[in-house]
């Protein structure tokens, strides 16, 4: 019967991925997926990556309203999302938890939660985490940072501290530098830290 039972793991396994296919991540110098297709925004108007594109660039976060690593980066998102658009760098944050959305991660909520941070950028509902699918995500927060050209400069974390602001190292404050300059980013990938994407089961 044992035999039987650790036989039957990995297959359970294949399914279970089969069912939930994600992607592998972006790599670097990867072109911008889905950049013309329309997701809807807290302010009520549709747009896509496209739209929130600027001319240095465009800063991707898969977020969310409930994930406790989310919370403990709110003032350093708000930071490096003004940072992003003084350095005329488009930002629009996702919100991929479809598992959730009865959970605190509704179109609402997400109202309600960017209103209270003091969001002056574009926050869409991801529906079905359709673009984190696409993206290969699997955390939030979870950055995608795109050149002027829509090409991948950078994939990752904030910084390399989710509980200590004043003890981190930035990875994006020199990112968006760089990518604002026409430098080379270094470096271009780091782990992404945070609560895994709610997908829904299909």
């Amino acid at each position: 019967m044992k035999k039987i039972l650790f036989a039957a793991v990995p297959v359970l396994a294949i399914a279970l991925l089969a069912l939930n296919p994600v992607s592998d991540p972006l790599s670097i110098g990867a072109a911008i997926p889905n950049a013309d297709t329309k997701m809807k925004d807290i302010s009520g108007k549709e747009l896509s990556f496209k739209d929130a594109m600027k001319k240095n660039g465009l800063l991707v976060m898969f977020s969310c309203n409930t994930c406790p690593v989310v919370h403990k980066y709110e003032s350093r998102t708000v930071e490096i999302c003004k940072k992003a658009l003084d350095n005329n760098i488009g930002v629009i944050l996702l919100n991929p938890n479809e598992a959730y959305r009865e959970k605190g991660d509704s179109y609402a909520d997400m109202q309600a939660y960017a209103k209270k941070l003091g969001y002056n950028w574009d926050y869409v509902i991801d529906n079905n985490s359709a673009m984190a699918d696409a993206f290969g995500a699997t955390r939030t927060p979870e950055i995608f940072l795109f050149s002027s050209d829509g090409k991948l400069a950078y994939h990752g974390a904030i910084d390399d501290n989710a509980n200590s602001a004043d003890d981190a190292v930035s990875y994006m404050k020199p990112a968006i530098e760089n990518l604002k300059d026409g430098k080379k980013i270094e470096p271009e990938k780091t782990k992404s830290v945070g609560c895994t994407i709610k997908r829904k089961a299909q």
